[in-house]
């Protein structure tokens, strides 16, 4: 059993939670079963004797690649990122790149997130992003990580899957899927267009950004149109998923009723 804060298991983890980057840690029985799912080859598995004596460990005994190393329960609350650890952590190599990371989708609907700073706010986009449909997101410069711990818990599983590109500029991300002619569209909390009188259909790529400061000049310039989402007096914006998920949502709507008010 591990009982020393200076291991070696512990001191990687440790340096990934300071500085996200290519590898990710994966905390919980759940976030570890879908990156199984995902096909993420995970190491430095370490748990509690609780845990390995549960439910929980013997559901996933047959499927890790090897048994985790046991470790005393106060070290692991020490090293992971959650208030409530569930027992389990690993580690998963989870390189992500710019914009070449998104595949080219005929008809696809794209996300560009600009100045998410909180990864626990880009993993709830991402969880609505992935359920709604979404080919794949990219998120600008100075936005937070998604390999952060608090991102991929936020998720669900959904960083796990849904590609995304870090580091992006909408050039570059209109340059890569330049082939599908994509149409951008900036969400607006007032002034653009009614969502609900809107035509919506084709390649999008829906730019959507932080509560408060919202989409920069510049990105607002790149969009064909601006889009505002009606909303009920007095309140006047919905936080950023929340606003991600009512256009997405709407836009999945109308593209599964197309082949029935056509036929």
């Amino acid at each position: 059993m591990i009982t020393s804060r200076r291991n070696s298991h512990l001191k990687e983890i440790r340096r990934i939670r300071r500085r996200a980057g290519d590898a990710a840690l994966v905390e919980g029985p759940h976030l570890i079963g879908e990156a199984l799912d995902a096909g993420l080859e995970l190491r430095s598995l370490l748990a509690t004797p609780d845990f390995l004596a549960g439910a929980a460990a013997r559901g996933l005994a047959s499927r890790l690649p090897r048994p985790p190393l046991e470790v005393e329960p106060q070290l692991l609350a020490e090293i992971t990122d959650s208030d409530s650890p569930r027992g389990i952590v690993g580690i998963a190599q989870l390189p992500r790149t710019g914009a070449s990371a998104l595949p080219a989708v005929d008809g696809g609907v794209y996300v560009y997130a600009e100045g998410i700073q909180d990864p626990g706010n880009l993993g709830a986009l991402v969880r609505v992003a992935e359920a709604s449909g979404v080919a794949g997101l990219g998120l600008s410069p100075g936005s937070a990580h998604p390999n952060h711990p608090r991102a991929l818990r936020a998720s669900a599983g959904s960083l796990l899957r849904l590609p995304v590109a870090i580091r992006t500029s909408p050039e570059q991300m209109s340059d890569h899927l330049a082939a599908l002619d994509p149409r951008w569209i900036a969400l607006v909390p007032r002034g653009g267009r009614d969502l609900f009188r809107e035509a919506l259909s084709g390649c999008l790529i829906l730019a959507i950004g932080a509560e408060g400061p919202g989409l920069s000049d510049p990105t607002r310039r790149h969009a064909a149109i601006e889009l505002t989402i009606p909303l009920q007096p007095p309140v006047e914006s919905l936080n950023t998923t929340v606003a991600a998920a009512v256009v997405l949502f709407e836009i999945r709507r109308r593209a599964d009723r197309a082949p029935t008010e056509s036929s």
